[in-house]
């Protein structure tokens, strides 16, 4: 790990959450850019469309 040095400043038991939570929170700001400035992300939720099936018969 070429950081471990930083555990020598912040205690592991405060600089984990922070890290993990930091993450969490741009990982949430992402999706709601995606769901604010698209149109595509909230139909790709949502499950697409729904399209009726085209019946094709064969001959035989």
């Amino acid at each position: 790990m070429n950081q471990g040095k930083i555990w020598t400043v912040v205690s592991p038991s405060i600089g984990l959450p922070l890290m993990l939570g930091s993450v969490t929170v741009i990982a949430i700001l992402v999706h709601l850019a995606l769901l604010n400035n698209t149109t595509w992300f909230k139909a790709y939720w949502q499950g697409g469309k729904k399209v009726a099936a085209i019946e094709t018969t064969v001959l035989g």
